[in-house]
């Protein structure tokens, strides 16, 4: 078996993709894109993803054939398909891990990079309160979605950790690691989330 390409760098997204290949036992060689160099643009990753961003993967063994994936989301599902882990065969619980897949890809991720831009990167650029206090109250909102939801669950889709755990974890990490907003969002309030 030939190892999956990893084209990333260590963000939410990239870590969710490096955390699935490693759960689920798939060899792999990881690629640094780095993105605050420019690397995302160059013809040579362009060809991989056209939208120029990370991460993405190459599977040497695609379906009989080199298959390049980009998007996270995407990915996620594939890399799932191909294990057969992390995802059930039960429909109803399948369907249910992909919608928490899409609320991250659609909600956390968005909102949350959103946030993490103007609390810890804009300040200098923008001294209007308005879109910091708008993706901090949407970030807030999301966090109370997962908070509630998980009351009484191990996991977002009942007992089973799956690729909608894997795809969320990476990021509420960032609020407190990298964005430093652990006291701004008083994540100690989503005792679930923290949990």
């Amino acid at each position: 078996m030939n190892k999956i390409q990893l084209y990333s760098l260590a963000t939410p997204n990239g870590q969710k993709i490096g955390l699935a290949l490693e759960e689920m036992g798939l060899p792999y060689e990881a690629h640094t894109i780095d993105i605050m160099k420019g690397d995302q643009f160059t013809e040579d990753f362009k060809k991989i993803n056209p939208n120029s961003k990370i991460p993405a993967i190459v599977d040497l063994d695609g379906e009989g054939k080199s298959q390049a994936i980009f998007e996270s989301g995407a990915i996620l599902l594939y890399l799932a398909e191909k294990s057969g882990k992390f995802l059930s065969k039960d429909p109803i619980l399948k369907f249910q891990t992909i919608q928490w897949l899409f609320f991250q890809v659609g909600g956390i991720g968005p909102m949350f990079g959103q946030f993490g831009h103007f609390f810890k990167f804009a300040k200098e650029k923008c001294d209007h309160p308005y879109p910091l206090d708008r993706y901090k109250t949407e970030t807030k909102r999301l966090l109370q979605v997962l908070d509630t939801h998980l009351k009484g669950k191990l996991f977002l889709v009942g007992d089973e950790y799956s690729i909608a755990d894997m795809s969320i974890f990476p990021w509420v990490l960032c609020l407190e690691i990298f964005y430093g907003a652990n006291d701004f969002l008083q994540l100690g309030d989503y005792s679930e989330v923290k949990r």
